[in-house]
């Protein structure tokens, strides 16, 4: 039989298939309105918050994600925090079901929290943060219960979510900090003791001073320099006329102006008296013995001259040795200053990170002690007056039923 043949022969019985669909529809909604149970609902809703948690220094924050928070809330975790919360295990008929059902081998916080995941429903509103909790028991209490308690659940759930990785941090930054605090109190114990090495209190300053010293030094050595090869200059001359020295005593220049004087004398005498006369006699006795005074004086004062250089060359060499032992002190003292430099960073920055985990960690043990959840009940669940119906769908299979018993019906007696 093909389509065609098939409608045929239910047209032909229409009223056996109408009879039959009227029969069946009846008893089934008179089934459905008798001998169903009674089903009770109850709604609690959560408004979810978007601010930041005021308790973090991270700035901007991006809001609670609906769809991973609804999976939280439909989590095992969730519905065996829920009955822990309703205390079914104190229930001795609760605990009865469950032996019967299980005979112990799942656990009772298991068993009713599966229960109560398949009577539970989580739907968010649109364009909002408000999510609703239904719980459908036989019971409108035991439905109310269960709805605040999966709500709770959730809110306790979600804050252990939020505060243990924090807690963990927190224990891990004690821990860097104590290794930190370590590496600082060696850092300090090394600058102090090379402060005590050197005999360096605070941050020695003397570098400055001990430069300008050396600087004073270098400036009196050049000018000890400078006298000393003028006084050298002056002794590769001494002894001659041509001498500096000799040419400024005035003792020499006094001796000579008397032996021009008497060398003029001789001069004018000696076209007039002979190379015997006594006059003639004492003026060549005067100008020998002035002669030799100017020798002497010469020698004297070249003698003089010779012991400034003698002098001057001792403290050119005396300032030259303060001069190379100031240079070695200033090196050394600001190799210690570059050494102490180096100690004070490795203070500074030992103490920069100890402080950073200290503060991290102080953020962090604030975070794990918040007990504020991201979620707040808007409205609690209530227990329900009327009991959620099931006529419709009752009626609706009962129709259905009727139809194809019908059809069939129909078809069976062609």
């Amino acid at each position: 039989m093909n389509y065609f043949q098939y409608l045929r022969v239910i047209w032909a019985r229409r009223w056996l298939v109408f009879w039959s669909f009227l029969i069946i529809a009846g008893i089934g909604v008179g089934l459905s309105l008798t001998i169903l149970p009674k089903r009770f609902s109850s709604e609690v809703t959560l408004v979810f918050d978007s601010k930041p948690d005021p308790t973090t220094n991270s700035g901007w924050q991006p809001g609670p994600d609906i769809a991973t928070q609804l999976e939280i809330l439909r989590s095992e975790r969730v519905s065996e925090r829920a009955v822990k919360l309703l205390e079914m295990d104190k229930d001795e008929s609760a605990r009865q079901a469950w032996l019967t059902a299980t005979e112990g081998k799942m656990p009772l916080e298991a068993f009713y929290g599966g229960v109560l995941q398949r009577s539970m429903t989580a739907e968010p509103a649109r364009a909002s943060n408000l999510v609703t909790i239904t719980v459908t028991a036989e019971s409108p209490r035991f439905a109310a219960q269960a709805a605040n308690a999966l709500a709770q659940a959730y809110l306790d759930v979600s804050v252990e979510l939020r505060v243990a990785p924090a807690r963990q941090y927190a224990i891990w930054f004690e821990q860097q900090s104590s290794v930190l605090r370590a590496d600082l109190e060696r850092a300090q114990a090394r600058l102090s003791k090379f402060q005590q090495d050197r005999r360096i209190v605070g941050q020695d300053d003397r570098v400055d001073d001990e430069l300008a010293r050396l600087s004073m030094l270098t400036t009196q050595l050049a000018t000890a320099q400078a006298e000393r090869a003028d006084t050298s200059g002056r002794l590769a001359n001494s002894g001659t006329d041509s001498s500096i020295d000799v040419q400024a005593s005035p003792v020499v220049a006094g001796l000579r102006s008397e032996l021009a004087r008497a060398e003029t004398r001789l001069s004018e005498i000696s076209g007039i008296v002979g190379t015997n006369h006594p006059q003639r006699i004492g003026l060549e006795s005067q100008i020998a013995e002035l002669r030799r005074q100017i020798t002497a004086e010469s020698r004297r004062v070249s003698g003089g001259t010779a012991a400034i250089n003698r002098a001057q060359a001792a403290k050119v060499s005396e300032l030259q040795a303060l001069v190379e032992q100031q240079r070695a002190k200033v090196l050394a003292m600001r190799g210690s200053r570059d050494e102490i430099a180096v100690l004070i960073k490795d203070v500074e920055n030992a103490q920069r990170a100890y402080e950073s985990a200290r503060t991290r960690m102080s953020e962090l043990s604030l975070q794990g002690a918040n007990q504020q959840a991201s979620a707040r009940v808007l409205s609690p669940a209530v227990e329900p007056l009327t009991p959620r119906s099931k006529v419709p769908a009752g009626i609706a299979a009962s129709l259905l039923g009727g139809l194809v018993v019908g059809v069939a019906l129909a078809i069976f007696l062609s």
